[in-house]
């Protein structure tokens, strides 16, 4: 019996010597968990393709630690589809996951990648994820956390537009987890600030009475409003609050609609004057505002996106190649393999200053037991105006705008 279990641990011994020479010396599997199908799939396939792009580009420079990277992908258009999309990435052998744009995908996956043996990274989406003992250990957010962008849009229109005047705001979102996030922010730093609260505007996008809305909103005698939408919501609760004849002093949106190019082609001089608060698109980043790196970085992407898909490199796609590429060529190197409690590690250790990546972000991401563990803490977003009919420029801050503030 004891020569039996003796022969047992020595086979077992060689298989997991031999699974550490394969995991030292093979290609190292990274997953993409996207929505690429469905209402999101648009902006999920060009947040893959940035990705893509990534590996690429460090394959091209020898990989990592002279490894060869290898993408496997797949589709998840709902949180309900996040655990098996997740499963299918595991038995192709990813341990390291990139995903997901949408923030209901990337709570359910974050869910999922807790009991799974792997880490999740989240390049687009910047909902709220509360899923205990996960950030900082199984999950990592490399885009603005949406909080920051509520907070950046208030703090925009109080210190540029109105330094000094207080303000009275209404808040108005979707009520999920992307709208709330984002208008939680801008909440707190409106109370941060003194400001007066007109009223919080949660409303049901599946049940969506923009005239309604519009309604309350106006009763409440803003001066400002700040609004965390989708984009068929949002140009509809633009043109409710417009046809009300509510008369403001500021009105800035965020990421998934006021800065969106379909927003400003449905409101044409409509949209004029608008701001919002979110990640840059590829051709408005100024190259010389960033550091040698992610200049070289950006010069690189922007023509072989152009070429191989024939459109512009939208922010979706830039914050999949820069989120990416920030794990890819600065955080697996110190890693040297996928296992999570390396990448964990050097997690804690890589940092990159703002401008280090193509979109202007860095790499600091927040240690286990802070607030914010797990966060991006040198994520970079932008304010855009639209500045003419279908027209939109960065205008703040001043490192990074293509345009003054023309309102």
């Amino acid at each position: 019996m004891r020569r039996r279990f003796t022969v047992a641990v020595v086979l077992l011994a060689a298989l997991a010597t031999s699974c550490a020479r394969a995991d030292d010396h093979g290609p190292m599997t990274v997953g993409a968990l996207y929505p690429t199908t469905g209402t999101l799939g648009v902006a999920g396939v060009e947040e893959q393709r940035g990705v893509q792009l990534a590996v690429e580009l460090v394959n091209s420079n020898g990989g990592v630690d002279g490894r060869r990277l290898r993408l496997v992908t797949a589709d998840s258009p709902t949180p309900e589809s996040a655990r098996t999309a997740l499963a299918r990435l595991v038995g192709k052998g990813a341990r390291l996951v990139f995903g997901s744009q949408s923030s209901a995908v990337s709570a359910a996956t974050a869910v999922a990648a807790r009991n799974q043996s792997l880490t999740f990274f989240e390049t687009g989406a910047v909902g709220t994820v509360a899923v205990p003992g996960a950030g900082g250990r199984t999950f990592f957010r490399l885009a603005p956390m949406g909080a920051n962008l509520g907070r950046a849009g208030i703090g925009f229109v109080s210190d540029q537009l109105y330094p000094g005047r207080p303000l009275r705001w209404a808040v108005a979102y979707a009520d999920d987890l992307y709208g709330t996030a984002v208008a939680d922010g801008a909440v707190a730093e409106v109370a941060r600030r003194g400001g007066a609260l007109a009223g919080k505007f949660a409303y049901d996008t599946h049940h969506f009475d923009p005239q309604a809305v519009a309604a309350a909103i106006a009763a409440s005698k803003p001066d400002a409003m700040f609004v965390s939408a989708y984009l068929d919501d949002g140009v509809a609760l633009r043109r409710a609050t417009a046809a009300s004849g509510m008369k403001l002093l500021a009105e800035i949106g965020t990421s998934s609609s006021y800065c969106h190019p379909a927003f400003g082609r449905a409101l044409g001089a409509e949209a004029v004057g608008l701001f919002a608060s979110d990640k840059p698109d590829a051709a408005d980043v100024r190259a010389d505002a960033l550091a040698p790196e992610g200049r070289a970085a950006l010069e690189w992407v922007i023509p072989r996106y152009k070429s191989r898909y024939h459109e512009d490199m939208s922010a979706p796609a830039l914050s999949g190649f820069s989120g990416a590429l920030g794990v890819l060529a600065h955080l697996l190197p110190v890693a040297r393999s996928t296992s999570p409690p390396r990448v964990r590690a050097a997690a804690a250790k890589v940092r990159l200053g703002e401008g280090s990546l193509p979109n202007g972000s860095g790499l600091a991401l927040a240690p286990l037991g802070a607030a914010d563990a797990g966060d991006n803490r040198a994520a970079t977003s932008v304010i855009w105006e639209w500045v003419a009919p279908g027209v939109r420029a960065v205008v703040w801050p001043q490192a990074y705008a293509t345009s003054q503030i023309v309102r």
